[in-house]
């Protein structure tokens, strides 16, 4: 008895070292994919959050100034102490050439910083000594101005709301409140809905043209359907710079669409369709269909036709059998689709920046301004933030109300 009692435990401890064995190995085998995934996704994305609310460079430049500065009360204008250690500070980032990057940053929050930062570096060899305050104000009036402080005050923190709250049109006002900023100056908000606008309007067309194709696709016999596939994936197989630069030279005034309708005697004169929205419709629908059709493709693979001539048998109409039991089907395949059109259209930026005109310019555009022409990487991250926030909202909202998850690939 107590034999078969050993084996029975011995037995036991057997399968579950096996089963711990397999689960090692398939984490094993898991292990290099979720590691990629750390390395190239989630740490660039945790590095874009940070960028867009890091603010320690500034506390490196002036040092003293923000050791010192934490004692101001923020009532009335620093005392000699903050004004001592601020010219020390300027002068030794005036000499290292660091001081042009704080005027820079200071002067997003506050315009007129730089040019205070820069007069004053070029003019500190004036100061002889104490007192500083009476020094500095006397070198510039802006120095004796209590904004000027509370901008640096706030700026010399470790983290800063700053950027993301101008990708949102908002700034601080003088009272350390978060306002709005004035309406001629309000530009990100209108950016972000253009944004959203181009990428509905893109899904909306890529999902009434690609709709029939994948039908007709899904019905066909297997000769015309791999053609049509052939034909859909040609797409990816053409660069995307070459594929926009061919739309440019299709839709100018003097190119094929226009030379077609003169000829036929349809138009009297070439129409614009290029460098305007039309062109950037025509040139981003060409490019993300396919992601389109294929979802819809797939789903439309596997609905059986026997529903559609059930319901007619039963005295449907046609298309009241397709919009009532055929269509319903396909609502994973067209949530999966316009997912994929229209999280990918949010972040164009060769097609809208190529064929579009200076009014059809998506986030993208000054994502990529703000790293190449102004360099600060703070704004750009910060509208990458907005853009992120943006994307996952819309996919919680929408994966709530179509079941993408049940989609069946066939």
């Amino acid at each position: 008895m107590a034999e078969e009692i050993t084996n029975g435990v011995s037995l036991r401890k057997k399968l579950l070292r096996a089963e711990r064995r397999k689960t090692f190995e398939a984490l094993g085998l898991i292990a290099p994919l979720f590691f990629l995934m750390f390395v190239f996704f989630f740490v660039p994305i945790a590095l874009m959050l940070y960028r867009s609310i890091d603010n320690t460079q500034m506390k490196e430049t002036l040092p003293l100034t923000a050791q010192v500065i934490q004692n101001w009360s923020g009532t009335d204008l620093p005392d000699e102490e903050v004004y001592a250690a601020m010219a020390a500070d300027m002068k030794v980032a005036h000499e290292e050439r660091s001081l042009a990057k704080v005027g820079r940053r200071l002067n997003f929050d506050l315009v007129g910083y730089y040019s205070l930062l820069s007069k004053s570096g070029r003019k500190l060899d004036q100061i002889q000594g104490p007192p500083y305050k009476e020094a500095l104000i006397e070198l510039d009036k802006k120095w004796g101005d209590k904004r000027y402080w509370t901008v640096l005050e706030r700026g010399l923190k470790d983290i800063t709301p700053l950027y993301l709250l101008a990708a949102l049109d908002l700034k601080f006002d003088d009272d350390n409140q978060i306002t709005r900023v004035p309406e001629e100056e309000a530009i990100y908000v209108s950016i972000i809905s253009r944004t959203v606008y181009i990428s509905l309007s893109i899904t909306i067309i890529s999902l009434i043209i690609g709709f029939p194709v994948a039908y007709f696709m899904a019905i066909s016999k297997p000769r015309t359907r791999n053609l049509l596939m052939i034909m859909l994936l040609l797409v990816f197989w053409t660069s995307l710079l070459v594929r926009t630069l061919s739309w440019i030279l299709v839709l100018q005034n003097n190119g094929m669409v226009n030379g077609f309708l003169m000829t036929t005697g349809m138009i009297s004169q070439p129409l614009e369709l290029v460098f305007n929205r039309i062109g950037v419709y025509i040139a981003m629908t060409h490019v993300l269909l396919p992601f389109m059709v294929l979802p819809l493709y797939s789903v439309m693979r596997s609905i059986s036709s026997d529903y559609v001539r059930a319901a007619t048998s039963l005295g449907a109409k046609p298309i009241t059998a397709f919009i009532r039991v055929y269509l319903p089907q396909t609502l994973p395949g067209i949530g999966a689709g316009a997912l994929m059109v229209f999280i990918q259209a949010l972040g164009y930026y060769i097609t809208p920046a190529l064929v579009g005109g200076p009014r059809d310019q998506m986030v993208s555009y000054f994502v990529a301004f703000f790293v190449n022409e102004r360099v600060n990487w703070s704004m750009a991250s910060a509208l990458g933030v907005t853009l992120l926030v943006l994307t996952g909202s819309l996919y919680l909202i929408f994966g709530r109300r179509v079941n993408i998850a049940n989609m069946k690939l066939g």
